[in-house]
């Protein structure tokens, strides 16, 4: 008999992991024929955000209700304070989940996103701008695609536990995984997996002080140095937190996922990269976590011959290799650490 129970049980945690990654790829399947597929994980990242950030402050406002102060439950401040945003009626997951099927969907989703930037200053250009307006996106579909993120919970995990993962990254990653062959990208090149940051994160231990990124890609670092820094006394806020990425896409991610954490930053963006715009150039770092992209051949190094940054040699032109490793270390204050994939 016990041995049945323990063989349900796997049965039924087997069924709820696929349940999550089967619900990300419904999502997806119901846009096909009307969106490229390159544009998928647009889409759907940025409904998860939507909901996300609204599961936050439903859980937040229920606390209120809970602890007796519900004449608090429209006060911003009394969000602001645990680092969760405050939303107002038309941009709450619940109220795009009940308006679905409206013909003007699309635009509905568009305010809601527009209205949560406004509200809060930290994810200022992060967020799509009339993204589901200009995509044209059948009004059934957009629908059908509502209701397969209602079956998605971020606030748990598969086993139903509170969950500490980092959801929006997470599902950026699987889309980033299954439409590489038609982005000519692999999926590592933006988020670096958990385990691998927990790693580093231990290695390098990053109490306190400043940290960075040169190439931070959704964030995942961050999110992950933030959270090694509780277990251990310290609080959020005792690291302050920079970084660079050359995607456009990539850093509107990193600042939602910080965002979404309360976690405050100085994420910088342009096109040319560390490399040739190095906007934090001046700055020393105590801690630096980075997973550069590897054996990048055209990375510009014949222009940059002469660069204070090389202290152990010039980098080949041909490989990037050495040249991230210069450029961190060039980067790191007097008794700082780094730790680099």
């Amino acid at each position: 008999a016990q041995d049945a129970v323990i063989s349900m049980a796997k049965t039924q945690s087997k069924k709820i992991t696929k349940s999550f990654e089967q619900t990300l790829w419904d999502t997806a399947d119901k846009l096909r024929g009307t969106v490229e597929s390159s544009e998928y994980k647009h889409v759907v990242l940025s409904l998860i955000f939507l909901k996300f950030v609204s599961d936050k402050f439903e859980e937040r406002k229920k606390a209120l209700v809970d602890e007796g102060q519900s004449d608090y439950v429209d006060m911003v401040e009394f969000y602001a304070k645990d680092n969760v945003f405050y939303l107002p009626e038309d941009a709450r997951w619940s109220t795009i989940s009940k308006q679905a099927k409206q013909d003007d969907i699309a635009v509905r989703i568009d305010t809601a996103l527009h209205t949560v930037e406004k509200t809060n200053k930290s994810l200022r250009g992060a967020l799509p701008d009339n993204y589901f307006s200009r995509l044209g996106l059948d009004a059934s579909k957009l629908a059908a695609l509502i209701d397969s993120i209602n079956n998605i919970d971020t606030l748990v995990d598969e086993k139903g536990a509170k969950s500490e993962q980092d959801i929006v990254g997470r599902v950026y990653e699987y889309f980033l995984g299954k439409f590489a062959a038609t982005e000519g990208k692999g999926g590592g090149e933006f988020y670096t997996p958990k385990c691998v940051v927990n790693l580093l994160a231990e290695m390098i231990e990053p109490y306190h002080g400043k940290i960075y990124d040169p190439c931070c890609g959704s964030g995942g670092m961050f999110v992950q140095s933030e959270k090694f820094v509780l277990p251990h006394g310290g609080r959020i806020g005792d690291i302050a937190i920079y970084g660079q990425e050359s995607n456009y896409t990539t850093w509107r991610l990193a600042k939602m996922n910080l965002a979404v954490r309360g976690i405050d930053s100085d994420i910088r963006w342009n096109n040319e990269g560390s490399f040739h715009k190095d906007e934090l150039r001046d700055l020393k770092f105590d801690h630096i976590l980075a997973n550069p992209p590897f054996n990048i051949s055209d990375w510009g190094g014949d222009r940059l011959r002469e660069d204070p940054r090389w202290q152990f040699g010039v980098p080949p032109v041909g490989n990037a290799n050495y040249a991230w490793l210069q450029h961190i270390y060039w980067h790191l204050a007097p008794f700082g650490t780094a730790g680099v994939v």
